[in-house]
């Protein structure tokens, strides 16, 4: 018999087939095993970039309501010392022509001078400029289509705040958290990141992070807590700590110093705290003031008074459409009782003069 005929029996054949089974089932193996290799390093890749989305900068710390409330930074601490007087001019003239007016008013030829002022001094590295620039970004330029100059891009807006997160300027700090915490612009929404960045810029004396903060203990009841940032707050000028401080005072029925904390929030700039003290002088008393305590406020001299009230009216308006006033000569120009007014001709009688000197932040 041919040898070829023996090598081509049955059981030869037989076994070649369950040679190749095995062989296909070693392949089919090797593949599910390849399979389950690349989707498990798939799902560890996307594991381990989740966690570093989610993962707090180093020197940052989780915000804990537990935790003692931080130190009283102050913001200027921690800025530039100094600034290019030319580049800083630039960017100063052109945030004049833009707090001039209400955003409806504005010319297209306005518009597009202040834009370009201010990106030109933002790309020269001017802080503020940076600020300005991130704010634009945001809500865009020309809220008409007669003088829109820009659309919103919260990608760049975001992408200004990093650069100043990364330099540990408070002011970025804030406004990342606040990216974080709305989830727009690149930055996922992640509540804790958010708070350990506004933890981070209050440490460093953001005003807006402090005044976060002490909504954070409010709500949590830890009072005590909440005074001791809305303080660290208004200790800066911030005009809106001293209007939470007023409302406070006036709440406990201490018209003495909820007037004195008003009177610092509009040299603040405080358009609220304008208002709250038109509305007393309106009437020499506030319409939520019970009847019983008026003749204790009209004995510390808080009485219906048609000209105090008229120029605290002058002056909420005029910090509508300008909140950047810095009313530091008020007491000249609008003492409280029971000095008597002098004359003034408007509310540019209370701002101090522009300093001509170098900026110092």
């Amino acid at each position: 018999m041919p040898i070829n005929a023996v090598s081509c029996g049955p059981q030869t054949r037989f076994a070649r087939r369950i040679a190749m089974s095995n062989l296909r089932l070693r392949w089919i193996y090797s593949f599910a095993l390849l399979a389950i290799f690349t989707a498990g390093t798939y799902f560890l890749i996307d594991y381990l970039q989740e966690r570093a989305l989610h993962a707090l900068p180093y020197g940052f710390k989780k915000f804990n309501l537990s935790d003692p409330p931080p130190a009283c930074g102050r913001w200027k601490a921690h800025m530039p010392a100094t600034r290019d007087p030319a580049t800083y001019r630039l960017y100063i003239e052109a945030r004049k022509v833009w707090r001039s007016k209400i955003a409806w008013q504005f010319t297209h030829e306005e518009a597009t001078r202040i834009l370009t002022d201010v990106r030109k001094a933002a790309d020269l590295g001017d802080w503020g400029a940076r600020a300005l620039m991130a704010h634009f970004y945001l809500y865009g330029l020309g809220v008409l289509e007669s003088n829109h100059v820009l659309d919103a891009d919260p990608d760049k807006a975001v992408e200004i705040a990093r650069m100043a997160a990364k330099a540990l300027q408070p002011w970025g700090l804030y406004d990342l958290g606040v990216a974080y915490e709305h989830g727009y612009g690149g930055a996922h929404y992640d509540a804790d990141l958010a708070w350990a960045y506004y933890l981070k810029a209050a440490e460093l004396g953001s005003p807006e992070a402090q005044m976060a903060l002490a909504s954070a203990y409010a709500h949590e009841g830890r009072l005590k807590d909440e005074e001791t940032m809305v303080q660290c707050a208004y200790q800066q000028g911030h005009g809106p700590a001293a209007f939470a401080l007023g409302i406070d005072r006036r709440t406990s029925r201490n018209f003495k110093d909820a007037v004195d904390y008003f009177y610092a929030g509009v040299k603040f700039g405080s358009k609220k705290s304008a208002v709250a003290l038109h509305q007393l002088f309106d009437k020499g008393h506030w319409i939520t003031t019970d009847e019983e305590d008026w003749p204790a406020m009209k004995a510390m001299g808080f009485v219906q008074d048609t000209e105090r009230s008229r120029r605290y009216k002058s002056i909420s308006d005029a910090l509508e459409i300008n909140p950047d006033l810095k009313l530091n000569r008020l007491d000249k120009v609008l003492p409280l009782p029971p000095a008597k007014l002098p004359e003034w001709s408007g509310v540019d009688d209370a701002v101090e003069p522009e300093s001509t000197g170098l900026p110092t932040y």
